[in-house]
């Protein structure tokens, strides 16, 4: 008998958009949750109803258990879906919900516990002969795991090494070491992380596997003990361990080895009893060996690549083996057709390190078109908070072929309109353009070969021309707000009745700053001076906030928003954000560091080692501020003495907030 009617979304963002469609097509009633920061989110505006959790913090709303099952319980749900991240591998949370005679959407709690613990995964996958990466997981009676047997096994297993912690995963906790004298610092420092992300700090070793790729297995199973797998995923172009471009099928993976891979993934989640969507992760090694590195117990954030080469909903899946019923298709009747690759688009800044951004999503446009899907849940006009994960959005593509995909994935990213907050656009369509990724030659140290950080801060660098369309779009948009203000005809912007004067016009980017003069000499067209080089060209209103530029015979359309003295422009898929610095005061110029150390981004203080009277040295760690579930180390800006110190554990800081302030050490004197 049919157990589920009405599904609580225990989520936010793109994947309870996701889930909530899902549910409305099968006919189920849906309620979302949401916090105080997202309101008017679109998940909250997409389901049937909604229930409120409580504050911003995650803590205080999607990760309250006790929320979460009173606003099912008050809704009347009969199941909750978790989606993924925040309580969706909680065995706890499985268990209450079944507790409280609630259908989980998901695995039984046993099988969540055991494959969520790193190392105890690792001991049952050994035990069902599933091959591991060779390491020290304290698989013995008396073995410890304490900082120096961690040392001590470290300098056995050999070296490069990988530091992992045991519970949680998205790459925190996890240290590459390859020298003996840094495994100790590397240890501590990856325990910290751990323990302050996931409540753990335990740490299991494993040799790092140099040149591998990062493939995964999506694997299904129901009650009535059937077990299927649905193909693999190559998730090797990752930063900060953290998975960036996702593409099926592997461009490494052939038919046989996708027969094998496939099996011994059946076979782990058959050794653990499992239920419901879940995926095997490997490390496939260049000689061709793969080793299981771990598993997610639910469904997974690269799932759509899956579906188009399928034709499966994997959501529908999850509904229906979670309401009793049997797997959909058996093995043989699973079939793959086409290529599809998925990119994450996130709230970060490829050259600030990839810094987490946060702000108000002044325009929000994604694309559209043959084989392109974007999921999503943000709209324009919503602010991007430092409470939750980066990630804003998943845009897919999918084509008979990899070169087909590949193209149309470039094409719906150009195509693409974010202002108001910057993005990794820029740098997925740059990994899309690299001969390695197109060739399919990649693994997981892809960015670091290929994306230095010199190569970031390069991307988007406007050239002449470019910084001349710039100052004149500048420009342009003056003088047609002074029309409509003024209320004379727009089409005589720029017009005068004798020769007109260059205007200086100055942009700032947030590296540097772009100098140009701007005269105009005929409606829509202006003569543009960057340092030595004169450029001409015209600037036609298509629309608001859309134009036409023409330089050489050459005409481009580029897309616009003024939010202040920021202008936000978008040119051949390369979104800029500059400032109007036109007029400001030279007192207002960049000046040697003042000692003050302010904060990147709105975040949360997890940690104060500074004093006030302590003596510090330049580069030393002062404050450590977390956002989006990343921590940045804020650094002493220069040697001296810590004067003072304005935050304290816990206290959320909005971007630019003097954190503390170090004054230079006075000169010796002679």
């Amino acid at each position: 008998m049919k157990r589920i009617h009405k599904v609580l979304v225990a989520n936010r963002g793109e994947i309870a958009v996701r889930v909530l469609r899902t549910c409305r097509r099968l006919g189920l009633r849906t309620v979302a949750v949401f916090s105080d920061a997202d309101r008017d989110a679109p998940h909250v505006r997409l389901a049937d109803e909604a229930m409120h959790l409580g504050p911003p913090p995650a803590k205080e709303s999607y990760l309250s258990i006790e929320r979460v099952l009173a606003a099912a319980k008050a809704s009347g749900a009969d199941a909750i879906h978790p989606g993924y991240g925040f309580l969706s591998e909680n065995e706890d949370f499985a268990r209450a919900c079944e507790a409280a005679g609630f259908v989980f959407v998901g695995p039984p709690a046993e099988a969540i516990e055991l494959m969520g613990n790193k190392r105890q995964a690792k001991l049952r996958m050994q035990a069902a002969d599933v091959p591991c990466i060779p390491g020290y997981e304290a698989a013995r009676p008396g073995e410890a795991l304490d900082d120096e047997a961690l040392v001590r096994e470290g300098q056995r297993v050999g070296f490069p090494l990988m530091v992992k912690a045991a519970a949680g995963g998205g790459g925190r906790g996890m240290r590459l070491v390859r020298e003996p004298g840094a495994l100790l610092e590397a240890i501590r420092s990856a325990r910290s992380e751990a323990t302050n992300a996931f409540g753990s700090g335990e740490l299991i070793l494993e040799r790092a596997i140099e040149g591998a790729r990062h493939v995964e297995v999506q694997v299904f199973a129901d009650a009535h003990g059937n077990a299927v797998h649905l193909g693999e995923r190559d998730c090797s172009v990752q930063r900060r361990h953290q998975k960036v471009i996702e593409e099926s099928p592997s461009p490494a993976v052939t038919p046989e080895l996708r027969e094998r891979m496939g099996a011994v993934a059946v076979q782990a989640i058959r050794a653990i009893g499992y239920r419901g969507a879940g995926t095997i992760e490997f490390l496939l090694a260049p000689d061709g060996d793969f080793f299981f590195m771990e598993m997610n117990t639910r469904l997974q954030v690269e799932h759509p690549v899956t579906e188009l080469i399928t034709g499966l909903d994997l959501v529908e899946w999850q509904m229906r083996v979670a309401d009793g019923e049997p797997l959909p298709r058996t093995q043989p009747e699973i079939t793959w057709r086409g290529h599809a690759m998925e990119a994450r688009l996130c709230a970060e800044d490829p050259a600030r390190g990839f810094l987490p951004q946060t702000g108000r999503l002044l325009a929000w446009e994604p694309p559209a078109g043959e084989g392109v899907r974007v999921d999503h849940g943000v709209r324009a006009g919503q602010d991007i908070t430092p409470f939750y994960d980066s990630m804003q959005a998943k845009v897919i593509a999918y084509g008979p072929d990899r070169e087909t995909a590949r193209e149309r994935l470039a094409a719906a990213l150009r195509e693409l309109t974010v202002f108001g907050v910057t993005t990794n656009s820029t740098f997925i369509q740059y990994v899309l353009e690299h001969e390695a990724f197109r060739r399919g030659r990649y693994d997981t140290g892809f960015v670091g070969a290929h994306a230095p950080p010199e190569a970031l801060q390069a991307l988007g660098r406007a050239s002449t021309e470019e910084q001349a369309l710039l100052a004149a779009l500048l420009f342009h948009d003056d003088a047609q707000a002074l029309a409509r203000k003024g209320g004379f005809d727009a089409t005589l912007t720029g017009w005068s009745s004798s020769y007109a004067l260059p205007v200086p016009v100055s942009l700032h980017d947030g590296a540097s700053e772009l100098r140009a003069s701007v005269r105009p000499v005929a409606p829509e067209a202006y003569e543009v001076r960057v340092g030595d080089t004169l450029v001409a060209l015209s600037l036609r209103a298509l629309a608001p906030e859309r134009a036409e530029v023409e330089v050489a015979g050459r005409r481009r359309a580029v897309r616009y928003r003024r939010a202040g003295s920021t202008l936000w422009c978008t040119l051949d898929g390369v979104t800029r954000q500059l400032r109007d610095v036109s007029f400001r005061p030279p007192s207002e110029r960049e000046r040697a560091s003042d000692g003050r150390l302010r904060a990147p981004m709105d975040g949360r203080i997890i940690r104060v080692s500074a004093e006030v009277g302590a003596t510090v040295k330049r580069g030393d760690v002062l404050v450590v501020l977390e956002a989006m579930k990343m921590e940045s180390s804020l650094i002493a800006p220069t040697d001296g003495v810590v004067t003072a110190v304005n935050v304290t554990v816990g206290a959320q800081v909005p971007a630019r907030h003097v954190v503390a302030v170090v004054s230079p050490a006075a000169k010796e004197a002679a």
